[in-house]
């Protein structure tokens, strides 16, 4: 696993779900009517999640990120015959106020302390994501929250990536890009960005046009890289 300082950065961008929050806690609260079926729930939802931001943007009918999340629940749950309303709720809901990994507000505040300009840029709605750095404090060191909204199409389209650009004025190779998504690192990486891959489950690279520079395991090992 690759681990080199990255000179030159002066924005630090972060993806928000899988990378700063937390989303296969999202189902906790719900585990016990869910039970066994609960991970089953949890990894279908996220799949069809993604797979349906990529399809809508190829077919040109974009909505936004919360409408893609409940269509995505609706199906993980028919597929598993669950046919419980006020449990899609519930899970729903959750999503509004997910938990960050735990050394998420460290190495932001740690990042800031440095000097850097840090923001998030996400395929979630406006709405969601003030909810969610909100109820985890985040909103406090980030100086925007950057929505795919903004564009009319979902990540990895360059367009989103170009939003980092005009906000900040700067360079993709000032940016360091952190994910937790392979194929969003491989986006950020082809649109220019500097990147770093938070490979926690250890996975293989993506074979895609382009790779991340840096791969880490945690949040954590951010500071002492993009600090050097």
């Amino acid at each position: 696993m690759t681990r080199l300082p990255m000179t030159g950065v002066s924005v630090c961008i972060f993806d928000a779900y899988g990378t700063l929050f937390d989303v296969s806690a999202i189902v906790d609260g719900c585990r016990e009517q869910l039970a066994e079926r609960a991970d089953q729930l949890a990894d279908m939802w996220r799949r069809k999640q993604l797979e349906y931001t990529w399809l809508r943007s190829l077919m040109g009918r974009h909505t936004d990120f919360w409408h893609v999340t409940g269509e995505s629940l609706d199906y993980a749950m028919n597929a598993l015959g669950i046919a419980d309303p006020p449990l899609r709720a519930r899970l729903m809901e959750a999503y509004l106020t997910p938990a960050a990994y735990p050394e998420a507000r460290a190495a932001l505040e740690a990042l800031k302390a440095a000097g850097h300009r840090l923001a998030i840029l996400s395929n979630g709605s406006p709405t969601m994501l003030t909810s969610a750095t909100m109820a985890t404090g985040l909103d406090l060191l980030l100086d925007d929250v950057l929505s795919v909204e903004s564009v009319g199409v979902f990540k990895p389209h360059p367009s989103v990536y170009g939003l980092v650009q005009d906000r900040f004025d700067c360079p993709p190779a000032s940016v360091a890009f952190m994910s937790a998504n392979g194929w969003d690192a491989a986006g950020a990486a082809a649109f220019g960005f500097r990147v770093v891959w938070i490979n926690r489950a250890g996975l293989p690279r993506e074979i895609l046009p382009a790779s991340p520079h840096i791969e880490v395991r945690t949040l954590a090992e951010l500071p002492a890289m993009l600090t050097a």
